[in-house]
């Protein structure tokens, strides 16, 4: 079968490799469609995430929806043959984090395709995976496999708003209209935002997010005077540059919420600290997700707008070509990898 492995900062190959036995406790997926990820992206151009470097070769991958082949010893979950999204995670639940319930920053867990352990923890980009079987989710009723594969970047947006606290009513802005940015203004505007701002410097991102529902969408480097809000109530910072959180950071209101999505570069990054003082900003980090992808597939599954942020299908065996599209945002938005194509 075949499979995505990233061999080191820009090599990354499609390969034969042997079909996975599911073990006790496990499940082993049929994968259909795989989403191309900012971090995927990240080991592909630069060999690392953050401070997450690759130390051996690696199956990408953690936004993978299929359906169940079978199951190994001791496990049960949807029948074989059902469609499933796998949740990517599997925290420890002993750590003071789980048992404070933030699973989603567990100091032990293990996130399919992450550099952040070794051995690194292989990752869903295959024609057929084992996971635990406790991570299949079975799509629900209407939720097609193809739409389905926003669930994990989705969660992540979710989670992101919820950080925020009670957006209703409020006015958010949304600095970096990737698919992460866009899955953000749309998470916001479901959670009863009464306006959402989006930015970022190119044209077509921000066209993405008008689709996701952006009320404004502003080109990062116009002047002031040039759409701008005069203040938000909430900020989410998405882009993962430092020029971004100095942008929510000036826009928030006095008492606002920041919440730094985006990953910033590894090591330190500037931003207008004083800010965060003089204006009682809060700051706050937002990290994966947990019980937010259950919530991601119910949301998906009765909202068919979603489907304009997936802009490209591409068959397994083009996968470079897969990647330079997905890291090309001013022709992409989400991109797919196709197992069966």
């Amino acid at each position: 079968m075949l499979g995505c492995v990233i061999h080191g900062q820009g090599d990354l190959r499609v390969e034969e490799i042997p079909v996975p036995l599911p073990g006790p406790g496990q499940a082993l997926v049929a994968v259909r469609y795989g989403g191309v990820c900012g971090s995927d992206l990240h080991y592909w151009r630069h060999g690392g995430v953050g401070d997450f470097r690759l130390r051996e070769p690696m199956l990408l991958g953690h936004e993978v929806v299929g359906t169940v082949v079978a199951y190994g010893d001791g496990a049960s979950g949807p029948l074989a043959g059902t469609a499933v999204a796998v949740h990517p995670a599997t925290p420890c639940g002993r750590c003071p984090e789980c048992v404070d319930g933030r699973c989603n920053v567990c100091r032990d867990t293990r996130y399919l395709g992450s550099a952040a352990r070794f051995p690194h923890v292989q990752g869903g980009f295959a024609a057929r995976v084992v996971v635990p079987a406790d991570q299949l989710r079975p799509l629900p009723p209407g939720l097609d496999l193809r739409r389905a594969a926003l669930a994990e970047p989705l969660s992540v947006a979710l989670h992101a708003v919820r950080r925020a606290g009670d957006v209703a009513g409020r006015h958010v802005l949304v600095t970096g209209a990737g698919p992460i940015g866009c899955l953000v203004v749309a998470a916001a505007k479901a959670a009863g935002a009464a306006s959402v701002t989006a930015t970022d410097l190119l044209p077509a991102a921000l066209e993405y997010a008008r689709a996701a529902g952006a009320d404004t969408v502003v080109r990062a480097d116009e002047p002031d005077d040039a759409g701008w809000p005069a203040e938000v109530d909430v900020a989410i910072e998405a882009s993962g540059v430092a020029a971004g959180l100095d942008t929510c950071l000036r826009l928030v209101r006095r008492g606002g919420v920041v919440v730094q999505l985006g990953m910033l570069p590894p090591g330190q990054s500037p931003f207008a600290g004083n800010l965060v003082v003089s204006r009682e900003i809060e700051l706050r980090g937002a990290f994966r997700f947990d019980t937010e992808f259950d919530a991601a597939l119910e949301l998906l599954a009765v909202e068919g707008s979603f489907d304009g942020l997936v802009s490209d299908v591409v068959p397994v065996r083009r996968a470079e070509e897969a990647f330079a599209l997905a890291a090309d945002r001013s022709r992409s938005c989400k991109v797919l990898l196709d197992f069966e194509g």
